[in-house]
């Protein structure tokens, strides 16, 4: 795996360049970039290096639970703030709405980083 999946974006013609907008955006809300499919290994050392990488990477997934936990606060915030003092029902809605979808996004981040973290295979 090379360092230069993880920052940098190759053009056609061989110079690097900085990653679009859009991507820099999903890297930094999403963390599946940053792991390796261990089901497409052919065969035993590729799942383990791919586990072992996995593993390693999982160092970062409490930055992505910090993310999506102020992701949640605020969206939990917005739907108080438009129910309690704008009387905008329908939108509170919206923010509540979001703010339960980041809360499950919240506990599959703290279940991987639970397994990746703290599982150890002999």
């Amino acid at each position: 795996m090379t360092s230069d999946r993880h920052s940098k974006h190759s053009s056609s013609d061989g110079s690097v360049s900085e990653l679009p907008f859009g991507t820099l955006l999903y890297r930094f809300l999403f963390f599946d970039w940053l792991f390796t499919d261990v089901s497409a290994a052919r065969n035993r050392f590729e799942r383990h290096a791919a586990w072992q990488h996995n593993r390693y990477m999982s160092r970062y997934l409490p930055v992505y639970l910090r993310r999506w936990s102020f992701l949640t606060v605020f969206d939990f915030g917005l739907g108080l703030l438009f129910e309690r003092a704008l009387q905008a029902s329908l939108l509170s809605a919206w923010f509540f709405t979001w703010s339960c979808v980041t809360l499950t996004g919240m506990v599959v981040i703290t279940v991987a980083w639970a397994i990746l973290a703290r599982v150890n295979l002999s």
